[in-house]
Order: structure tokens, then sequence, then C-alpha cells
């Protein structure tokens, strides 16, 4: 499946035990050798009594991570489309939390995102107190960066142009910054006018996708919170666009996009 061309390996793991290690999470990844996707989705039994589901996320390293927000609209999707749900919105139980996705007439998803953490301990990102931004050193660079979660941790910057920006080298060096122990997303954020951006990720252990939900939510947070968007915000990726919406502090952020599927098969790990 993908979402504006972040794609997706989607297992439906609700009958048997999910286990396959790092190794084998990788190869199913690989573009040449195995299926090839940016991350590979699992659909589990829920932990918790108050959610319909269990949703896992590994990236193309085989590292699991808490959430994804173009994956979160596909295993919706997927949920419905195999009929382990008839419910149009469900709740789905991640490693950051309860999140609430809805699928509308026309086929697009809505996705409840939850509220942003701004508190550099919980991003996980190492600073003495909260502030709107911060330096951060990038090779011999200072960056100007937002430090939030989204129910994984981003670094968004604000370029002239994504066209331009330097994603290819900048975007591994702040993913790896010591400064975020569980490293981090680097977000790369133009501003068209209030209500819209260009915006391209470097996400942790996948590399530079075609989009990222959580860093769209992320950057769109960014600039509100910086005064320079107003809710709702069209995000154009370069593999599509998505609508997002956030009130301001301490309220939910509210993500529409497309989910789709691509082909069903077997591999053999």
């Amino acid at each position: 499946m993908h979402g504006l061309g972040n794609d997706f390996v989607v297992v439906d793991s609700t009958h048997a035990r999910f286990d396959l290690d790092k190794d084998a999470l990788r190869k199913i990844a690989d573009r040449r050798f195995g299926v090839g996707c940016d991350q590979i989705l699992v659909v589990e039994q829920p932990r918790s009594k108050d959610a319909d589901f269990l949703y896992r996320i590994f990236n193309a390293d085989g590292g699991e991570v808490q959430n994804c927000g173009n994956g979160a609209r596909c295993f919706a999707r997927f949920v419905h489309d195999k009929g382990l749900t008839q419910k149009l919105e469900i709740r789905v139980e991640t490693a950051s939390g309860i999140i609430v996705p809805r699928i509308r007439a026309d086929g697009t998803v809505t996705v409840d995102m939850g509220i942003p953490e701004f508190e550099p301990a919980r991003i996980p990102f190492k600073a003495p107190r909260r502030a709107l931004t911060y330096e951060l050193q990038v090779a011999d660079q200072q960056r100007t960066i937002f430090a939030l979660s989204m129910g994984n941790p981003h670094a968004v910057q604000i370029v002239a142009s994504v066209d331009s920006a330097p994603v290819a080298v900048e975007g591994p060096l702040i993913e790896s910054s010591d400064r975020f122990p569980e490293r981090v997303n680097a977000g790369f954020m133009q501003v068209v006018d209030r209500h819209a951006i260009r915006l391209r990720v470097y996400e942790r252990g996948s590399g530079e996708t075609l989009a990222c939900g959580t860093g769209a939510c992320a950057a769109v947070v960014a600039g509100i919170a910086g005064g320079r968007l107003e809710s709702p915000v069209r995000v154009f990726t370069r593999g599509g666009e998505l609508e997002i919406e956030w009130l301001g502090e301490a309220t939910p952020v509210i993500m529409t996009g497309p989910a789709c599927t691509v082909f069903e098969g077997e591999i053999q790990v």
C-alpha cells in the first residue's frame, strides 16, 4: 500500500504471532531482493480493552518505531477492506498511544493523530528547558529548528525552497544528532502562504520518503506555533497533498489524505 508514495508492506497478524527478526524485515523492505517499502506495518489484536487493533511499525532498517501517519491511513483502509472490521472509525493502539482513523465517503482517511508534545524530555531531545526554537549544530553550520513529538520525534526547519534544501546531506546528520537520543525525523519546510507549505522529510531508519504523515503534522504544528501558519494547512509533498488541522496547544492534530492498495502477494522469509 502507499499514502502519497510513502509505501508499506502490510501484514495481517491477527491470527498468528508476528515473529520476524530484523534481518527478515530488512529483506522484505529491500527494493531489489525483497518486496520493497519504506515501512512494514503489522496488524495485531489489541492489548488495550479500549482499542480495536494494535498497530506496529518497522522501518526499512528493521527497527520498530512508535508512529507513522501515512501508515495509519493505510492501516485503516486495510483492516476495513479485508473485512477485519465493519467500522468506519476505529481506535488503534500504537506504542505512543491511541489514534483514531476514520474512513470518509470519498475513500480518504482522516486520523486524529493526538496532541503534540513539546517538552524536551518527552520528545526526547536534550535541552535545558522548553523553547519555541533551538539552535542545532549540523556539521559546521548552526540550524534553527523546532523540536516536538507526534508520537515520534521531529526536528523541523524552515527553508527558502525545498527544491534546493540540503536534505540528502543534512538529513542524516540531523537524524543521528546526539541531542536526539532516539534519533529524529528531519523536516525541511517551505512556507507558501499562511495555509500552505511544501515539505520534504528525511525519516529516521528509512531516508527521504515521498511523504511523511507525522512529519506533515509536526511541520504544520511548528508553523502555527511560530506564527507563520493558520489552520487548516495544505501540505504539498513530493508524493501528493495532505490537509492538516490544529487549533493550538493541548488540542489534537487532525490529518486527512489518501490510502491506496497496490498489490497483494506472498514472500518466503
